[in-house]
């Protein structure tokens, strides 16, 4: 598969498509009027398979704008909502690598907390259940520290808004260039470090399981 210049196509067939999202694009169009990966991958398949008209292209799940890494779209509306249910249903499984401030302790375990998406587009995060703050599950394991940072593996057992940022925040550990939370410095384009690694799903129609996998890229931040 010929990957266009401008898209890093991870996965395709006749129901699916999957992607490797840069840090600091969006997921999908919003009011800025900035090109989105969703427009990128309608244009690519428009101009590939000559589709006169519009390109249905289903959205399943999304990326904050400052993360980086794997995205799956629907390409069809039935490999859609069957790929959404498995979301909704929490079949899927996701792996994030990022790199934080300091080293956990423990270097593996589990993190229940509550978060609130607060009207400043921030989730605030609770430790025990508050009104209006959904439970939000993770697990973290330390690959490798370094002296003041280290690179963890986040597995997702929910999928709340900001969640690994406001969840690794809370407990000390902000992740590297996320000044939102509490991070000491910035990185270029508004990136921080954190990438949608891989994704695991059973196909819509053949039933098989997927794995699909996302590089690191190359403008991570040295540890």
């Amino acid at each position: 598969m010929s990957n266009p210049p401008d898209l890093d196509i991870l996965y395709l067939d006749n129901h699916l498509i999957a992607v490797c999202k840069p840090a600091g694009m969006l997921t999908q169009p919003d009011d800025s009027g900035e090109a989105s990966l969703m427009d990128k991958v309608k244009d690519w398949i428009k101009k590939k398979y000559k589709k006169p008209g519009k390109v249905f292209l289903g959205l399943v799940h999304r990326l904050d704008r400052p993360v980086s890494g794997v995205v799956m779209f629907g390409r069809t509306s039935k490999g859609a909502s069957r790929i959404s249910e498995q979301f909704r249903q929490k079949t899927t499984q996701k792996v994030y690598r990022t790199l934080v401030e300091g080293t956990p302790e423990p270097q593996k375990a589990n993190l229940r907390h509550y978060l609130r998406k607060e009207k400043t587009l921030k989730a605030t995060v609770f430790p025990r259940p508050t009104p209006d703050a959904k439970e939000a599950l993770l697990d973290y394991e330390v690959i490798e520290a370094f002296a003041n940072t280290s690179l963890l593996d986040i597995r997702l057992h929910t999928g709340r808004f900001h969640q690994i940022r406001a969840q690794l925040s809370f407990i000390g550990h902000p992740i590297i260039g996320d000044k939102k939370y509490g991070a000491s410095s910035a990185l270029p384009e508004g990136r921080i470090a954190l990438h949608a690694q891989s994704l695991v799903f059973n196909h819509p129609t053949s039933k098989e399981e997927i794995i699909i996998n996302c590089p690191l890229p190359q403008n991570w931040p040295a540890s």
